[in-house]
């Protein structure tokens, strides 16, 4: 027994969307319900650095997030919420410096002190080239962001935690739990390295950046192999900070981490299985004391369906407050201490994530490994095998490729009314509201602020304090960002699909499905060519990159440019290649606005034979739509079997050219 009962970890709900009003009541009705903390979703502009009006933010102003676009919308995201005593997550990684400055202005104007402040930035930008895409700037420059907040916090705000390093995406990108561990791992070094030699931290200071660093993590169905994985992972970070970096306070060394556990194995085919899946896997990572979470915040189990509800969010808030209250798992110590089992597992996974750490250095660290493309490559190829073994049946998922016959499901009986959709007024009133501060604010401050922000860039002094300078004076998200863009350049991350082996030669359907794409290319005189295309700010790019994968594999010639383009970029791609099919994954829910804009725009350029199909995450009632308005197939996450997809799509070229 444990001689005291231990105190829960924060429990959190990831929460915001429509506007920065609405965000607010909804974070005030879940603190009410017993929520410990606030982690707060941005919208895809706020993330990448653009204001409602620049041309890719149509179509995804507050659908996946609230939009922060100056002081103004974070005055009301936290009004009448005390900033001094609440502990807010942001994810957050391009813009991770504006919004910080943005919140601790917002905090001081409460009466807070920024020594005050507890929190967590996400600000891991390797892992935006390699998963999630929001990344703004290239490699060098953003890790110097990342760096200036490091030293700035520790010197500034001693409770906030400046960056979390996420392999919660790696996973969801494919990443084994080896890669998982090794990637994570590799970026805290690439990260820790540069603050060390950077010179803004005195090195007797070292330690305190090193406790500061918190991890945000995954946490799959596998919950034995998970609660390994977070121990071999509690052993490599006080290995590594003790050698590497000669922290010698084994309470500096502690890994903290926080969850969000595993998205990427929710289904849509029977979504009540869910429930099981997200508490299995919250198990992971709450059974191991010596392991165990700072921060939990679990997905809602219609993820796969839409925007959860506020019901749907309560419920997984309920799910932690049972295990957490109900549950005597907070009473005893370690449980697994002396296994044998978990001891061998954790030896195995702690060797394979050395060797592969090692790896990665060997290539100059984990920034060069994303230049080059290798990290990237390594994801695509793991996401390939496992879709590969769902598809075999190898690996079963209840509901999907085993189990499938189910009585009718009472939580989807109204399929549109089990999500909850964003007001499509959201993105007109941000417009009116950015137009309404840019009108009221002082410009000759706001253009002496953005001057001061583009001097300090040219030179090597912290970013912050000119940050901070813009936040007071009324810059907005899309004009300091802009200005960093002018100063580093834009970037655009390597595919990895370029460099990914598929399955080809392997099975029986492949075969089949290749041989009708060969006729088919006789038939019309050369090579099929698919574009696949990812319109708007939606950087998941991991259904998009096994669509492509498996399109070559059956023998399409594929045209994929990678994340962020608008539509009109799109349609340059299909004249200029000459395609016979374009397929779009979009999974912002902001299709209804940018697919109809591509089909247009296709018309206008004379392609009417060629036919487009959607991909992500629709509901019943908008894909009907789409249909409607001219897109020829929508395949969402219940369409798992890609080789039978590419034998539709075939179908779909064949129709499209009369054959």
């Amino acid at each position: 027994m444990a001689t005291e009962k231990d105190r829960p970890w924060v429990m959190r709900t990831y929460a915001g969307h429509s506007s920065a009003a609405e965000s607010n009541a909804l974070f005030r009705r879940n603190l009410a319900k017993g929520q410990t903390g606030l982690s707060v979703a941005f919208d895809l502009p706020t993330q990448t650095g653009y204001d409602a009006d620049h041309p890719l933010a149509k179509g995804e102003v507050g659908k996946v997030g609230v939009p922060i676009a100056h002081l103004g919308d974070v005055r009301a995201l936290f009004d009448q919420i005390p900033l001094a005593q609440m502990n807010t997550s942001m994810t957050i990684n391009a813009t991770a410096m504006w919004l910080l400055a943005l919140y601790q202005v917002a905090a001081q104007e409460q009466g807070a002190l920024p020594s005050e402040l507890t929190g967590t930035t996400q600000n891991d930008i390797v892992k935006e080239y390699l998963s999630r895409g929001t990344y703004a700037f290239p490699p060098d420059a953003s890790l110097r962001l990342t760096t200036d907040l490091i030293a700035y916090t520790v010197a500034q705000m001693p409770k906030w935690n400046p960056i979390n390093i996420c392999s919660y995406h790696l996973q969801e990108a494919g990443a084994t739990p080896v890669q998982e561990l090794a990637f994570a791992l590799s970026t805290a070094i690439a990260v820790l390295d540069r603050v060390r030699d950077g010179g803004q931290v005195p090195p007797e200071r070292f330690g305190d950046v090193v406790q500061r660093i918190s991890f945000f993590v995954n946490a799959g169905v596998r919950f034995i192999e998970e609660t390994c994985k977070m121990r071999a992972f509690v052993q490599l970070w006080d290995e590594l900070t003790l050698d590497r970096y000669g922290v010698s306070d084994p309470k500096a060394r502690r890994l903290r981490y926080g969850v969000q556990v595993n998205s990427l194995g929710l289904t849509e085919a029977q979504p009540e299985n869910n429930v099981q899946r997200i508490v299995l896997e919250m198990l992971g990572v709450t059974l191991s004391k010596n392991a165990r979470a700072r921060a939990v915040q679990l997905p809602a189990w219609n993820e796969a369906l839409g925007l959860p509800r506020p019901w749907d969010q309560q419920w997984s808030l309920r799910m932690q407050q049972v295990l957490a209250y109900e549950s005597d798992l907070l009473e005893y110590d370690d449980i697994f201490d002396g296994s044998h089992v978990i001891t061998a597992k954790v030896s195995s996974l702690v060797d394979g994530a050395r060797e592969e750490i090692d790896r990665v250095q060997a290539m100059g660290g984990a920034v060069a490994a994303v230049e080059s493309g290798y990290l990237k490559q390594a994801l695509v190829a793991s996401h390939a095998e496992r879709r590969q073994r769902i598809e075999s049946g190898e690996q079963v998922v209840v509901g999907v490729n085993k189990f499938e016959n189910t009585e009718p499901s009472p939580l989807t009986a109204d399929l549109d009314t089990a999500i909850q959709t964003v007001d499509p007024a959201a993105e007109s009133a941000a417009l009116e509201s950015l137009v309404s501060w840019r009108s009221s604010r002082d410009s000759g401050a706001v253009e002496a602020a953005l001057l001061k922000l583009r001097e300090v860039a040219k030179g090597t002094d912290n970013l912050m304090p000119a940050t901070l300078e813009c936040a007071r004076a009324g810059v907005t998200t899309g004009e300091w960002a802009g200005v960093l863009r002018e100063m580093f350049g834009e970037y655009r991350a390597p595919t990895g699909v370029s460099g990914s082996v598929g399955v080809s030669g392997g099975g029986e359907a492949i075969a089949a499905v290749r041989a009708k794409v060969s006729a088919t290319s006789s038939e019309l005189g050369g090579r099929l060519r698919f574009l696949v295309g990812k319109p708007g700010l939606d950087g998941h790019s991991n259904g998009a990159e096994q669509v492509a994968v498996r399109a070559r594999d059956v023998g399409f010639e594929v045209i994929y440019q990678g994340i962020r383009l608008t539509p009109e970029q799109i349609v340059a791609a299909a004249v200029a290649e000459d395609v016979h099919c374009v397929g779009l994954s979009i999974l912002s829910g902001s299709h209804m606005e940018l697919v109809p804009q591509v089909v247009a725009g296709l018309r206008e350029a004379g392609l009417e034979d060629v036919p487009v199909v959607v991909g992500g995450i629709v509901p019943d009632a908008d894909a009907r739509a789409l249909q409607a308005a001219g897109v020829a197939a929508v395949y969402t996450p219940k369409d798992y079997d890609l080789t039978g997809m590419m034998s539709d799509v075939v179908d779909v070229i064949r129709r499209a050219n009369k054959l």
